[in-house]
């Protein structure tokens, strides 16, 4: 571990630093190191070096956009399971989507590439965007659904419950699986929780693109199966964001409880690493 040098004395930065803590000494220190699992509690994502002292002029950006995550597919996961007679497909929340999913996100994510954290900076706009995409479906002026009604000017609505439009739908649902399954990927040099929330969300929505399939064949049992099985793992991503928002707002207070998030950056060594043991 490299000291830091705080008014001409050295200190280490170890895991048993707190995170506020921990940002204190970046704010004082004139060159610092501080260790992958630390960093990687603080950002969701393993450290890169950038030129700058941008993270010691502002604050964490991360739980901006995970606070947009947990207030947006929350409630939709309890649509989706049907909790106390929810459904509609979140129709009820298209405020929501776009003042805390989209927002929230897109604010988040771009403070986190001003850092210099492409990985969460990534996954914070793009889940933005889906947000922003979903609300703008489900918003009867944008016109996605009436394009396939068979009167459109007088029942734009029935275009939603087209075969066409609900395979169609679907095709998005599994783009966003396979970018989350990139991301799953990804987050194997993160932490437990954001493999597990990535996780949750390629299953998630390979199942639910596979409803919207099965309304098209006309099979609404199956599809209501899949969308309940959909909900249940958006359940777990819920539950993990939560979480991860929780250990993030009390370091942010300097709350003497230090949560573990189990580390993983360590665990699997970065190419740039490895690079560097085989030139040693």
């Amino acid at each position: 571990m490299e000291p830091v040098s705080v008014n001409g004395n050295h200190e280490f930065l170890d895991r048993d630093y707190g995170s506020d803590d921990a940002l204190k000494k970046i704010g004082t220190a004139g060159s610092i190191s501080i260790p992958p699992e630390l960093f990687e509690k603080l950002y969701l994502s393993p450290e890169k070096k950038v030129k700058g002292e941008l993270r010691r002029t502002f604050g964490n950006p991360t739980p901006i956009g995970l606070a947009g995550v947990i207030l947006s597919l929350t409630p939709l996961t309890c649509d989706l399971l049907g909790w106390r007679g929810a459904g509609g497909n979140g129709a009820a929340e298209i405020g929501v989507y776009f003042g805390c999913g989209a927002a929230l996100m897109f604010v988040g994510g771009l403070l986190e590439f001003f850092l210099g954290n492409t990985f969460p900076a990534v996954v914070f706009v793009t889940f933005g965007s889906f947000w922003f995409s979903f609300a703008a479906t489900l918003t009867p002026s944008f016109g996605a659904y009436a394009a396939y009604s068979p009167t459109p000017n007088t029942n734009p609505s029935a275009g939603a419950t087209q075969p066409a439009f609900e395979s169609s739908f679907a095709f998005f649902l599994l783009c966003m699986a396979i970018l989350c399954l990139i991301y799953l990927v990804a987050s194997l040099r993160t932490n437990a929780f954001f493999v597990a929330i990535f996780l949750t969300l390629w299953l998630a929505f390979m199942l639910l693109a596979g409803a919207y399939w099965e309304l098209a064949q006309g099979n609404a049992a199956r599809a209501t199966q899949l969308q309940t099985a959909g909900g249940s793992f958006t359940f777990i991503t819920c539950l993990c964001s939560w979480y991860l928002f929780f250990v993030q707002m009390l370091a942010s207070v300097d709350f003497p409880l230090n949560l573990p998030v189990f580390d993983l950056s360590t665990t699997i060594r970065g190419a740039s690493d490895r690079k560097l043991d085989s030139n040693v």
